[in-house]
């Protein structure tokens, strides 16, 4: 096209020409807002794998501690040590790499925003000034030492490490060729490139996982060695009448120093005395029927983990004897319908009056209701007998989140086989008093990385079925990680977001 001699139409042909380029140049919202739900899936999956990695070093402590197994433990925790310091240290530089892509994408260090769609900035770090090409040659060298630490564990694990190297099989332009860097990043988005960052530091973290996970197993079992010893009494019942029996227990009970139990009242957590004993006081409140639930995790002799549920119930009297005890438990929550069972004592079902100051109460029939709180807090039930009020308190509380699964499965290692089986995300509420409380799963984000995904993929899914992304299960092999996030279930009280699951596949 001749531009005009004209001054001012020669400057709107310019201007045009500039405004076709950019919006040739543009990238979607769509695409961006696609990046970043992807991005922050991977940065929570790492956290998850953080908190699993931590678990494994705190046992190599366990076991460090005793006499039988401190031996083998501290080999293989120094194996474990320096798989954790490699990955952290490529950890990061790849946060530093992230920084410093912000910086090349206009970043504002107040606001902490940046030039998201920027195809520029990507291609000035990692390629003109060849950030693209160091990155290479440092997940290179980590996953170079990584192998190097144990010769028996790379023959077993060496073939199934998600971190995989070769340049994206999609790319195929002459400029492309050598180049891994140009191959990622050239005229990428700045928050696609800070994507591909974070599978990368994704794959990192889930080597270094199998790593820690396989030198846990070499040292065996613990055999916990009870070498303490404390007398338990028991009673029946705080509350009883002429007539009544009173059932006291007691007996020897043993645990080990080095494996205290963990002990929970209600959901909260009691430190142990020196007897290795948790005790636990509380004033009591009006007039009812209690139940208190002590939840006791320990070690068995062979090391495997345990958990008992036991209930202690009591009951405060009423000098007239109105009473309004909860069927279920102690506590209403909103979204279920509470079974409550009241009683006037010495008087008769009609002669009482009742009331609730949080949500709705209905009668079905005498003596038994049906209490539906609004809002969490607390709800008083009164009772009006011949005018003469008295009131019951209750706690109001939602039902807790369930947890996401696939198959029985939170997480952690599966086989492909058995993943490829599975019909989809499910969520489960754990230890809920209530039964027959159901959540379901209405969407999930799935992302893929590691073997036979070279390319991180990722795909937002409605409902709970595996269906729509049946296609990239079927390529999942030995060595894949499979993320699940933003898993959004409904249920009693609304919708929920639930935690994210991470599945290494072997």
């Amino acid at each position: 096209m001749a531009l005009p001699k004209e001054p001012r139409q020669k400057m709107i042909n310019l201007m045009y020409l500039v405004l076709t380029a950019l919006l040739a140049l543009n990238v979607s919202v769509e695409i961006l807002n696609a990046f970043k739900t992807v991005d922050a899936s991977l940065i929570n999956s790492n956290h998850v794998i953080d908190e699993k990695n931590n678990t494994l070093f705190k046992s190599f402590k366990d076991k460090m501690a005793k006499e039988e197994t401190k031996e083998l433990a501290a080999i293989w925790w120094a194996k474990a040590e320096k798989a954790k310091n490699y990955s952290e240290a490529i950890s990061k530089y790849i946060d530093d790499l992230k920084l410093t892509l912000k910086k090349e994408a206009d970043l504002d260090p107040v606001k902490g925003t940046f030039q998201e769609d920027d195809l520029e900035a990507s291609t000035r770090l990692f390629v003109e000034k060849k950030a693209g090409a160091q990155l290479l040659q440092k997940l290179t060298q980590f996953k170079s030492d990584l192998l190097a630490i144990d010769p028996e564990m790379t023959k077993e694990i060496g073939n199934s490490l998600p971190l995989n190297l070769n340049p994206p099989s999609t790319v195929n332009s002459a400029a492309a060729k050598g180049d891994w860097g140009y191959s990622y990043f050239h005229m990428t988005p700045t928050v696609a490139a800070l994507t591909i960052l974070s599978k990368f530091q994704n794959d990192v973290k889930n080597s270094e996982a199998q790593v820690v996970d396989y030198c846990h197993r070499k040292t065996g079992e613990v055999q916990i060695i009870y070498d303490q010893f404390q007398a338990i009494a028991s009673q029946s019942s705080e509350y009883l009448m002429p007539g009544q029996e009173l059932t006291i227990s007691a007996g020897v009970g043993a645990f080990s120093k080095a494996a205290q139990p963990s002990i929970t009242i209600d959901g909260q957590s009691i430190a142990l005395n020196a007897d290795g004993v948790a005790e636990y006081k509380t004033t009591v409140g009006g007039p009812n029927s209690y139940t208190k639930k002590v939840t006791i995790q320990f070690k068995k002799p062979d090391g495997t983990p345990m958990t008992i549920d036991k209930e202690i119930k009591y009951t405060v009297g009423s000098p007239t004897g109105a009473s309004v005890s909860a069927d279920d438990v102690k506590v209403l929550y909103i979204g279920l319908k509470n079974h409550l069972s009241i009683s006037g004592g010495n008087v008769g079902d009609e002669r009482v009056q009742v009331s609730m100051d949080n949500g709705n109460l209905s009668k079905e029939s005498p003596g038994k209701y049906i209490a539906e709180p609004g809002r969490p807090g607390k709800a008083t039930v009164t009772l009006s007998i011949d005018g003469k009020p008295q009131s019951f308190e209750f706690k109001v509380k939602t039902v807790p989140d369930p947890v996401a699964k696939v198959g029985n499965s939170k997480g952690g290692q599966m086989s492909v086989n058995d993943f490829k089986a599975q019909f989809g995300v499910r969520a489960e509420l754990e230890n809920f008093v209530f039964e027959g409380v159901k959540f379901n799963v209405t969407g999930f984000t799935i992302v893929f990385t590691g073997a036979n995904f070279p390319n991180l993929q990722f795909r937002q899914v409605s409902g709970d079925s595996f269906d729509g992304v049946r296609d990239l299960i079927e390529k999942a092999k030995g060595g894949t990680t499979v993320s699940i996030d933003e898993i959004r279930a409904t249920g009693p009280g609304g919708s929920r977001t639930l935690a994210p699951i991470v599945f290494n596949l072997r």
